[in-house]
């Protein structure tokens, strides 16, 4: 259920997406919120909506998403914030806002979008700042278990974290520490 957003005019944008806040916060039909949140993470895609979903708190909306319940509603928040952090401004706000917590974890979701989109976005979310807490002893050991994953897309992923994001002796202690078990952490299902 990934639905494509409707055509809307420049014009009408910020009001449309508006529109979509307001529905995601009125409606009390989750099927409803799971439409709105993947409308609103299609949105997050195109930079040209960058600004709009600033001024309506779309981030705050996906940050707070991220604690819910529903797998759904988390795979298209961590999906919207994987598009969003692309952004410069948006990054730091993400992080500014302790994000990269929220978003280590979507890594013991069961649902394998979820996980993919949350290795995707603690990528994105690197900076001199953040790769401590992006490289902290329990995400490396969780991406050492991922590597091993038959799931040939979550395999290499997280095998590009390990190489790309990680330092020899941080990769290292987490083998040693943890032997491949990240306890608590589960694989997502195929």
């Amino acid at each position: 259920m990934d639905p494509k957003p409707q055509v809307v005019p420049a014009g009408g944008r910020l009001e449309y997406l508006q529109a979509l806040v307001t529905e995601f916060q009125e409606t009390a039909s989750q099927e409803a919120k799971e439409q709105v949140l993947a409308n609103l993470a299609n949105f997050a895609y195109d930079p040209n909506n960058y600004q709009y979903l600033r001024e309506l708190q779309v981030l705050d909306l996906f940050l707070d998403v991220l604690s819910e319940d529903s797998d759904t509603l988390v795979e298209f928040a961590i999906g919207g914030l994987c598009n969003l952090c692309l952004d410069k401004v948006n990054k730091e706000y993400i992080l500014q806002m302790g994000g990269i917590k929220a978003i280590i974890n979507c890594l013991s979701s069961s649902n394998e979008e979820t996980v993919m989109s949350a290795v995707t976005t603690l990528m994105y979310l690197s900076t001199s700042q953040s790769i401590q807490e992006l490289t902290a002893l329990p995400v490396v050991e969780c991406m050492l278990r991922f590597s091993l994953s038959a799931n040939k897309r979550l395999s290499n992923l997280a095998t590009i974290f390990l190489e790309d994001y990680c330092s020899p002796s941080q990769v290292e202690e987490a083998q040693n520490q943890s032997a491949h078990t990240a306890v608590g952490i589960p694989l997502p299902r195929d």
